[in-house]
């Protein structure tokens, strides 16, 4: 493409032969006033702010406009000049509020930042009084306070030209001209996507986001995307949704991928945090971001990131002990082996995956659906060993570059405290009960269970205790049972189980050896003392009584185990530290051994062991001398601007998983729920916003950065 010289102000400028004389000033460090024009936007030409005098044309012309031309002489500045855009300035301010400083986007308005460069009075017309401001104004996720519109149109062209859905538009009642939707329609009736993509490109506070539905502790970039930013291990949800979309499973796994080697284990049990942060639920409900993410791995036919995937950097020499095949310490292992450490992994248990096999009921995350992904990570050169219990952390270190230790909470917790607690041998704690059961061992329940917790792994116990034949009761202190999901709670009582919320435990009952009751009274309510920590209770008078069982089972946490036998240096509860900050991090008290996972954070999600894992693995191969990026991309990928419209969208309801009924469930340990064919995946990724193409949208600079750029440039 030949280029083009001309000088504007002066100034001897090349540029492209396409552009407009606008263009050609901006890209070369000149301002020119201007409103309407937006990067992404087609010229519209309807403010008069970017006026410019060019020699040999009688009368000033708008520079978004007019194409350049060879030895064209072009003037930015002069009265003439002025005058105008100051009239044109004084137009659009005739109609707008003069309180600049109540304004939501006060100091982050463009008109603001136009009236100061201008120097313009606001105002010396008369204020023109609109009736048409009030119009449609009440909509989800969109403030709009129309008395702030300029009729820019910015707005108009980023709906029908950028995103293709054509809602907004010119309107008129009487004289006045404004910008509406069909017959005045409620933004949603009218077919809006909520893209955002108007918000992004009003230049002033006409258009803003609803308050609080962004995050302001994050950059902005990535709040943008609230189920990307909420997601710990920040999986690009809005592409993998969008290629479900295009009905292409396999990309939509690569991409998800390139975050975690989990994608169906986390379809099926992770706790779906993404969807606190989506927007949708602005509209109705969250986007069933955890069960897209179990149909795309349900249906991924073809591997086609696979190859990608197991590709490595060449030897480095280096070799990393993991200890623990969670999902953490695997995480781990799969990006320290992709940067070319030797990694093997020593699991104590007789099969790897952690929790996920071990520590879950079957009926949410199968074992043969856990051991095909690690099937993977080992077919990418990580190196498993099951059966290899380590007593000694610092001893594995002698024979290893770097240790990682990822055991994660392996010990169930036990209120010992309770009289009788430690009397008899029917008392479990929740993980014997769910490991005993995953790895096929023996364990004496009798014919009734008492479970003592009610949070999700209680009701995890419950279902599993109903799927072996019991009857089970949940004893809790918490009203209705409010720690646990709505969702696991439910399907338990359905199951069977019997629920006695606002219970608390006084003792355990027994008789020649065996369990025979668990001692409970009856509570209005409960707290915690803030000072002590210590649980205060508001008991019922004479509601003490004895619930019959067989076997009591704990779910009252999780603990390491650890002592200080292991070799390093521990807290009170059995969390590695780091002596230089006395807490439980990455860094350990021994030379190149580190943690991570439940292991210094106590037991939360799969999603968080995996995020750490990443997080360790970037770690320690800084200490190992390589860089720490980890990041991969497995699958191109571009994003399509114009989303076009869609019949009723903002109506479009949450597709939710089938469960088979709770007679059927109970009897064995297959999956409780039915994942999404074809027709409800597509359906359901068709309601996301998409959210990330609002990062496409080019930020308009002010002239504050021009004026500096340009004397940056003149050694000014």
């Amino acid at each position: 493409m030949s280029r083009i010289h001309l000088t504007i102000d002066g100034i001897p400028v090349t540029t492209a032969e396409n552009e407009t004389v606008l263009q050609a000033a901006l890209s070369n460090g000149i301002y020119i006033p201007h409103i309407c024009t937006h990067p992404d936007l087609p010229v519209q030409a309807n403010c008069k702010l970017c006026l410019v005098e060019i020699d040999g044309m009688e009368a000033p012309v708008c520079s978004c406009e007019t194409p350049v031309q060879e030895g064209m002489r072009v003037t930015t500045k002069s009265s003439a000049l002025s005058h105008w855009r100051n009239l044109a300035m004084e137009l659009m301010l005739a109609g707008h509020p003069k309180d600049c400083t109540g304004c939501k986007m006060y100091l982050k308005c463009e008109l603001q930042a136009m009236i100061q460069y201008l120097g313009t009075v606001h105002s010396r017309m008369r204020t023109v009084r609109k009736e048409t401001t009030a119009i449609n104004i009440e909509n989800p996720l969109i403030i709009r306070e129309m008395e702030r519109c300029i009729q820019c149109g910015r707005c108009v062209r980023a709906c029908n030209e950028m995103r293709k859905v054509n809602v907004l538009q010119y309107k008129k009642q009487g004289t006045e001209t404004y910008i509406g939707t069909q017959e005045d329609m409620p933004l949603g009736e009218a077919g809006c996507r909520f893209c955002g993509a108007c918000v992004e490109v009003c230049p002033t506070g006409a258009l803003q986001d609803v308050e609080d539905i962004f995050r302001t502790d994050l950059p902005r970039e990535q709040a943008l995307v609230p189920c990307q930013a909420e997601c710990p291990a920040h999986i690009d949800i809005p592409a993998y949704i969008r290629a479900i979309q295009e009905g292409d499973p396999d990309k939509a796994v690569g991409i998800i991928r390139e975050k975690v080697p989990f994608p169906l284990a986390l379809g099926l049990v992770c706790n779906n945090r993404c969807e606190t942060g989506c927007k949708r639920k602005g509209l109705n409900d969250p986007l069933s971001i955890r069960n897209l993410k179990r149909y795309a791995a349900e249906n991924d036919q073809t591997h086609s990131w696979k190859e990608a995937y197991l590709k490595r950097l060449p030897d480095t020499g280096k070799k990393i002990a993991v200890i623990g095949a969670g999902a953490c310490g695997l995480t781990a292992a799969y990006y320290l082996n992709k940067k070319g450490h030797a990694v093997t992994v020593f699991e104590s248990k007789q099969i790897p995956g952690g929790h996920m096999t071990s520590g879950m009921p079957a009926y949410r995350i199968s074992t043969d659906a856990v051991l095909s992904e690690i099937q993977v990570i080992e077919e990418s050169g990580v190196k498993i060993l099951c059966n290899r219990h380590v007593s000694n952390a610092p001893e594995v270190k002698k024979d290893f570059d770097a240790v990682l230790v990822a055991i994660g909470t392996s010990i169930g917790k036990k209120l010992l405290y309770l009289p009788g607690a430690s009397d008899y041998p029917q008392i479990y704690s929740a993980l014997e009960l769910l490991q005993a059961q995953r790895l096929g061992k023996d364990i004496d329940l009798g014919d009734t269970v008492c479970i003592v917790g009610g949070g999700n792994v209680a009701f995890d116990a419950a279902g599993t205790c109903i799927r072996m034949g019991k009857k089970v009761q949940v004893v809790c202190l918490e009203k209705d049972a409010s720690q646990a999901s709505i969702e696991e709670r439910d399907a338990a009582l359905e199951e069977g189980a019997i629920l006695y919320d606002s219970h608390a435990t006084e003792a355990i009952c027994g008789n020649e050896g065996h369990v025979t009751g668990l001692k409970v009274h009856k509570v209005n309510g409960f707290y915690f003392d803030t000072q002590t920590h210590a649980l205060v209770e508001d008991p019922i008078p004479d509601s003490t009584h004895i619930i019959s069982c067989d076997s009591i089972i704990f779910a009252a946490g999780q603990v390491t185990g650890l002592t200080e036998a292991f070799g390093l240096q521990i807290n009170r509860f059995g969390y590695p530290i780091n002596p230089t900050t006395e807490k439980s991090e990455f860094i350990t008290s021994v030379e190149g051994v580190f943690a991570a996972g439940d292991v210094i954070t106590g037991t939360r999600f799969l999603i968080d062991a995996i995020a750490s894992g990443r997080e360790a693995a970037s770690l320690i191969d800084q200490y190992l001398g390589g860089d720490g990026n980890i990041q991969e991309v497995l699958v191109a990928r571009t994003r399509d601007p114009q989303i076009g419209s869609l019949e009723r969208f903002f109506r479009i309801p949450r597709n939710e998983l089938k469960n088979r009924s709770a007679q059927e469930r109970k009897c064995d340990f297959d999956a409780s729920s039915i994942g999404f064919g074809c027709t409800e995946a597509s359906c359901e990724s068709s309601r996301c916003l998409q959210c990330d193409l609002r990062k496409d949208i080019q930020r308009v600079k002010v002239w504050t950065e021009y004026n500096k750029k340009q004397e940056e440039s003149h050694g000014l």
